[in-house]
């Protein structure tokens, strides 16, 4: 086992590594920008260095990362997600100066997350994938339209070496096509330093199911369930839950078993998410795999009362995975609720600013993931994500029940939340019956939130209020 470990990120997922290094009894090494100087992970951490004034470019700088853990005496870097986390080149780096990447290999990293060589991988080894493309960047206009008609609008397109809803474009007719193909290029060179494109048939309203996959050195792979994040929007997760409300066992079993068979074929080690879109059919489709923990674990290591980070650190440092597929059994239901610093009322603004009061939600099976406390300035330069709150009960039915409790006791003053947002889906009727898929939020966003009373109209009607009390004593009087 190490003894001391450098965390390669900031702010909630530091935290949850932190925490993991503490159970472990290994020593945390933190790194953080002068925007994060005051961050949690950087007061948990017990040793901490900084990467630098601007807010970001020292958490993306391998060299100096590299160099501190080195000086710091750190056996091994953890990346958590986002950031490094998926860059080949940083694990390959990390390796080659005698560190251990708490993570697959750089070669894996590399080939599972250019998603043309994932698809060309899994439809090799017979796992269904959605009917696409190539990459398109050296097509010409009409090939592409070509390629469109081919496969049936809608269709939409994707950065090769995407993610996180970044680098997507949904097309609907061949007036859209060109236009959001050129949008995409650029979207995609300015967040992965990489323009390839391709297009693939676009499956409407499907589920996004993803199956947690744990494997370690030597072979042993399985899987830990799925997720299900269909509530997602513009493609980016809001709500997830564990296991899915509707998927049943002759599924989950053909779906896990698809997803064991694409780590094994890629030689994947560590922890992973295998992700599938399932069709109104129940037929399901290979769409990328995430080499990486993701942001939603907490509902799978609530299910198997498997700690995930622990897990990743103990195959890092060479342990055998001692767990059998047969071990892994769900316990009852488990939702994360994403908290974000952002408006609702206005369009889902990110703001930043002093949190003046923070309570977080509390009471059996609640669980709050963040990193943030009362008088600490949030950043506004990172992703606006602040808490995770996660609960498990018995039934679906009684996870929404407890979420929307939790929602309701969880209170962060001083900055707008998505918090009223989140407990107005978990209110609604077709969430609380499970009947949802990825168009969930496009139709449903416009009922959910009541409307807001303009200040201007909310003065107005107190003064009118207040006129009419002053003539009512005034009459009885």
């Amino acid at each position: 086992m190490f003894t001391k470990i450098l965390i390669a990120n900031r702010g909630e997922i530091a935290v949850r590594i932190i925490r993991a290094c503490n159970d472990l009894c290994v020593k945390s090494v933190g790194i953080y920008a002068e925007a994060d100087k005051d961050c949690l992970h950087i007061k948990m951490a017990q040793e901490a260095y900084s990467v630098g004034k601007d807010p970001i470019k020292g958490y993306l700088d391998p060299e100096l990362i590299i160099k501190i853990a080195k000086e710091s005496g750190a056996q091994a870097i953890h990346p958590g997600y986002g950031f490094l986390s998926e860059n080949a080149d940083f694990a390959r780096k990390v390796a080659q100066a005698g560190l251990v990447f708490i993570g697959p290999s750089a070669a894996v990293i590399a080939k599972m997350g250019d998603k043309n060589q994932a698809r060309d991988l899994m439809q090799a080894n017979g796992i269904p994938i959605v009917p696409g493309t190539q990459v398109l960047n050296q097509a010409t206009h009409a090939q592409i339209k070509d390629f469109a008609n081919q496969i049936g609008y809608p269709v939409i397109l994707k950065a090769s070496g995407g993610g996180g809803g970044r680098g997507i474009r949904t097309i609907y007719t061949e007036s859209e096509l060109i236009d959001g193909f050129e949008a995409c290029k650029r979207e995609a060179k300015a967040f992965f330093n990489n323009d390839d494109v391709f297009m693939e048939k676009y499956i409407q309203n499907p589920r996004h199911i993803e199956f947690q996959i744990l494997a370690d050195n030597y072979g042993n792979v399985i899987h830990l369930l799925e997720r299900d994040c269909s509530i997602q929007r513009r493609h980016q997760k809001l709500i997830e839950i564990a296991p899915s409300p509707l998927l049943g066992d002759d599924l989950r079993c053909r779906m896990g078993a698809a997803a064991v068979r694409a780590a094994k074929v890629s030689g994947y080690s560590n922890a992973g998410t295998v992700e599938f879109l399932l069709d109104e059919d129940n037929r399901f489709y290979f769409m990328e795999m995430n080499t990486r923990i993701q942001v939603e674990h907490g509902i799978t290591e609530e299910i198997t009362g498997l700690d995930l980070i622990a897990r990743q650190i103990r195959i890092a440092s060479g342990e055998l995975l001692e767990l059998s597929q047969s071990d892994i059994k769900h316990q009852g239901f488990a939702i994360e609720a994403r908290i974000n610093a952002e408006d609702p009322y206005k369009d889902f603004t990110p703001n930043g600013g002093k949190i003046t009061g923070y309570y977080p939600a509390l009471g059996p099976f609640v669980r709050v993931d963040s990193c943030i406390y009362k008088d600490y300035t949030l950043p506004p330069f990172y992703d606006s994500m602040i808490a995770k709150v996660i609960v498990r009960a018995s039934s679906y039915n009684l996870a929404v029940n407890k979420m929307v409790r939790a929602l309701e006791e969880f209170k962060v003053e001083g900055i707008a939340t998505t918090v009223a947002f989140l407990l107005a889906i978990c209110k609604e009727k077709n969430f609380k019956r499970g009947d949802f898929d990825t168009s969930y939020l496009q139709t449903h966003s416009p009922h959910l939130l009541p409307q807001e009373v303009p200040d201007e109209v909310f003065e107005a009607v107190a003064m009118a209020l207040c006129a009419r009390y002053g003539q009512e004593q005034r009459e009885n009087h």
